[in-house]
């Protein structure tokens, strides 16, 4: 009877004792979360890559503005006389000139005479560009009969040929030589005044503005029949050099 017992307690045990790991796995694995299945792939739709950039030309590059831009023409520079289109240069002996700033040459020189101004108006001169304070001096001999300031002139000097016949003239000057004087004769290279930009000339557009003219009314300097003065200086500087 007592081994019958013993038996049985035996066999309860080994019993327990299997059931316990099985009871703890089939409760590990209650607990667990349960494995993730795999996700399905997802696509991403990646932007197009941006153009490829070829190096920009080097060089200069020209901009050209639209045409309306240009369809006024630039201020008027006011120099006597004022015509409404250029003189014919009349057919006329002057004395030999120089180009009335040091330093600049023939081919340097563009002729501006019949070049549109405002008002309906032509040039009748000629710009001579030249760095600012170069030196003028005067074309030829003759009286430097006035020193006067306008607002489209500037600094303006007026000089009558020794017999009188003939003006020469100039403008937007920086400023006059030391010791000019007015009904002063200065002869053909005598310096009297320093390339600027007064006047209506624009800031920083340095140039001498050299008119020439014939006197038709003695009691009127100021006015008279227009002379290009670029046929002028180009026979005087040819002459020149073949001396």
């Amino acid at each position: 009877m007592a081994s019958r017992k013993w038996i049985s307690t035996r066999y309860l045990f080994f019993t327990c004792l299997l059931l316990v790991p099985l009871a703890l796995i089939a409760l590990w694995g209650w607990v667990s979360p349960a494995p993730e299945s795999a996700s399905a792939p997802v696509t991403v739709t990646l932007p197009a890559p941006a153009p490829t950039i070829s190096a920009l030309p080097t060089g200069r590059v020209t901009l050209t503005p639209p045409p309306d831009l240009w369809a006024t023409p630039p201020p008027e520079l006011e120099e006597p006389p004022l015509a409404a289109e250029p003189a014919a240069t009349p057919e006329v002996s002057l004395p030999p000139m120089v180009i009335p700033v040091v330093g600049v040459r023939l081919g340097q020189l563009r002729d501006t005479y019949s070049d549109a101004r405002s008002e309906g108006r032509v040039h009748n001169a000629l710009d001579i560009m030249a760095p600012h304070g170069a030196t003028v001096v005067a074309a030829a001999d003759g009286e430097l009969v006035k020193f006067m300031w306008s607002d489209r002139g500037g600094n303006t000097i007026y000089q009558l040929s020794p017999d009188r016949k003939t003006v020469y003239y100039y403008a937007h000057l920086d400023s006059y030589a030391d010791g000019l004087a007015e009904k002063q004769t200065v002869r053909r290279g005598d310096v009297i005044g320093y390339v600027g930009d007064t006047g209506n000339s624009g800031t920083g557009n340095y140039h001498l503005h050299f008119a020439v003219w014939l006197v038709t009314d003695p009691k009127r300097y100021w006015d008279g029949e227009n002379i290009n003065p670029y046929p002028l200086l180009s026979a005087a500087e040819k002459e020149t050099d073949k001396r």
